[in-house]
């Protein structure tokens, strides 16, 4: 269990009962994401994917990554660390690089592969398992925390807006 973000700007949260919910949810925040890379050319996003093993983090990825455009598979990176997606927008296109880091046995192999740069790049990086790369990672604008319920589908999902671009894109998705 991810322990509370300090000082959040914003929190909503959501229950989703089945699936569905949970791709809705995921819809809602790529339209806000989308707008927010819009408006913010250069912009960049950090977002963690924080919950136990089988919580639907990359299910929620998956879905999010689907609903900015991509038609092809999302791939779990558990073996890859690291599976970029390029997307566009209205007018630009940016690049989503969905990690995950389960797998890592210490933060120094997070500065060791190389990803930093990913970190620099329009776009935004989707990070699954951040617990692993602990004082490694450049700081999130939003926290996304999967808790499985007890049906197989059901999930709690807590938004934490970090940052104020965390802000910017969490007060789209709960208007």
């Amino acid at each position: 269990m991810a322990q509370a973000p300090e000082n959040p700007l914003a929190i909503t949260k959501q229950h989703c009962r089945q699936e569905a919910d949970t791709a809705s949810l995921a819809k809602q925040l790529a339209a806000s994401i989308s707008g927010f890379l819009e408006q913010n050319p250069q912009g960049h996003l950090n977002i963690s994917l924080v919950g136990n093993l089988g919580a639907g983090k990359t299910t929620f990825a998956r879905y999010l990554i689907q609903a900015l455009g991509h038609e092809g598979k999302v791939k779990s990176p558990t073996y890859t660390l690291c599976e970029p997606y390029p997307l566009k927008t209205n007018s630009r296109t940016f690049t989503a690089h969905h990690f995950d880091l389960y797998r890592m046995r210490d933060p120094l192999e997070w500065q060791e592969a190389g990803f930093a740069e990913y970190f620099d790049v329009p776009g935004f990086c989707l990070i699954e398992w951040p617990e692993k790369a602990a004082g490694t990672l450049p700081p999130f604008d939003i926290q996304i925390e999967l808790l499985a319920g007890a049906e197989e589908s059901e999930r709690s999902i807590t938004m934490t807006a970090l940052l104020n671009d965390g802000l910017c894109v969490l007060n789209q998705v709960t208007q």
